[in-house]
């Protein structure tokens, strides 16, 4: 009987992967990397939110926001941005695989999990979650750095913190699923 349970190893990383996918995507998708605000030549309660893909423009007092903003400055040519355009969906795709091989590794259908299979999904899910976390942690590092309105105040946005915090967590299952190789090298 105490064979047909799932290992906690396998438990963890199927827990932790989908959370870190979910956060990863609401991060990539959303437009709050960076705010700005106290942007000269504008009203106080202005704030630009600048992500990945888009720049809104919101006015707290009204809470009207408008996408789609003109990117006047070239944020969207740097370096960092265009590298987290590029890595930020590899790693949303290499997640989907890795939860599939994990999905054809982990018991499921059958009396015992093959856990070579597992391990090769840690080891996917480890990649995918270092592949999210490096355009995070870059951004974070270029924050100031990316142009901005002189004399503006900058801030991180949450979609930065949901990428890292997704980042962590698919690299924590990534690990805790190929601990499931330790099985292969017993038998």
């Amino acid at each position: 009987l105490l064979s047909m349970r799932t290992p906690t190893e396998m438990i963890v990383g199927l827990v932790l992967c989908p959370c870190g996918l979910l956060l990863t995507l609401t991060g990539t998708l959303a437009p709050s990397w960076r705010q700005v605000s106290l942007i000269p030549d504008q009203p106080m309660d202005v704030i630009w939110e600048q992500g990945i893909w888009d720049i809104c423009r919101e006015r707290q007092s009204t809470h009207d926001r408008l996408c789609g903003q003109a990117d006047e400055l070239g944020y969207f040519e740097q370096v960092p941005v265009r590298v987290a355009q590029g890595l930020m969906p590899s790693s949303l795709v290499a997640t989907l695989v890795g939860l599939v091989v994990a999905a054809l590794g982990v018991r499921c259908w059958q009396p015992e999990p093959r856990h070579p299979v597992a391990g090769v999904a840690g080891l996917v899910l480890l990649l995918s979650g270092l592949m999210s976390l490096v355009p995070s942690s870059w951004y974070t590092q270029e924050l100031w750095a990316l142009p901005a309105p002189p004399g503006s105040t900058l801030s991180v946005g949450y979609s930065l913190v949901l990428s890292y915090l997704g980042s962590c967590l698919e690299i924590l299952g990534g690990l805790a699923l190929a601990l499931s190789f330790h099985h292969c090298c017993k038998e």
